[in-house]
């Protein structure tokens, strides 16, 4: 029987990517902050999504929206395997050369041999980190799929947004995230008052300040772990409370716990 595993790579500039396998569950309900694109590699890969229930097979893609939740199990007895890349809203926005509302895809799956191959093309020297100029290309030519999908075929221009200041808060936030972070941070950092900021920052980045700052701890938390690092001391080194804060918030973003990531990405690794 083939074990069920996880393994992912570290994040890079807005960039990561993921592949697995499950037999039976594997997530639970929870939403990402970025967009994530996927192709089902074998089996069937069911989940809600929206409301709907939703199926991926073999050669099909995904194109899951941020911040909707969804889930994952198996669709069939052989269970699942996929590749999956998570991809920071901003990016997808600068590569379309657009200060617009985010594409939504309402299909969320369709078979898409050109986005495929794309996908497997990101993940030729996985784990490695891709080069610079692959992922720059690799996001350049993502972002058309689900600009040609979206339910907005007529970008809606938004005006005066303020790219560079939420461009900041980001930043900022990715830098401080093992420390406790205020909108007075917030408002100092961009000059912004802090509900004009959440606004901006939810049509650029596609999620809240907060959500996005508790991601950037749930990335690092979870690259520690990969990296064989104690469930304590990862929290104390992530910006959590305790463990049991970031047990919480790893459940509710991933679907699954701490505990069984560790352990998936160790039998990746056996």
């Amino acid at each position: 029987m083939i074990k069920d595993f996880i393994a992912t790579d570290e994040p890079v500039d807005g960039l990561q990517r993921l592949v697995a396998r499950f037999g039976g569950h594997a997530y639970d309900p929870h939403r990402h902050e970025t967009y994530a694109v996927g192709h089902t590699l074998s089996g069937a890969q069911a989940f809600r999504y929206r409301g709907s229930d939703r199926i991926s097979v073999q050669d099909e893609c995904m194109v899951i929206h941020p911040d909707e939740v969804h889930d994952g199990h198996a669709g069939v007895p052989e269970g699942f395997s996929y590749r999956m890349l998570y991809i920071e809203p901003w990016l997808i926005c600068r590569a379309l050369g657009r200060d617009s509302l985010l594409p939504f895809v309402p299909g969320v799956v369709e078979r898409d041999a050109e986005l495929a191959a794309l996908i497997d093309d990101a993940f030729t020297d996985f784990p490695n980190p891709m080069e610079p100029l692959q992922a720059d290309a690799f996001i350049s030519d993502v972002a058309a799929h689900p600009a040609r999908r979206s339910d907005d075929a007529r970008p809606q221009r938004a005006a005066a947004l303020p790219v560079e200041k939420v461009a900041a808060a980001r930043a900022f936030l990715a830098e401080e995230l093992d420390r406790q972070v205020t909108s007075s941070d917030l408002e100092r950092i961009t000059g912004l008052d802090r509900f004009e900021l959440a606004r901006a920052f939810r049509r650029l980045v596609g999620t809240s300040p907060h959500r996005y700052l508790v991601g950037r701890r749930l990335a690092h938390a979870r690259s520690c772990m990969a990296a064989g690092e104690g469930l304590a001391e990862t929290a104390a080194a992530s910006g959590f409370a305790d463990q049991s804060h970031m047990t919480r918030h790893f459940r509710a973003r991933f679907g699954i716990t701490p505990g069984r990531f560790a352990a998936l990405a160790g039998a990746r690794q056996a």
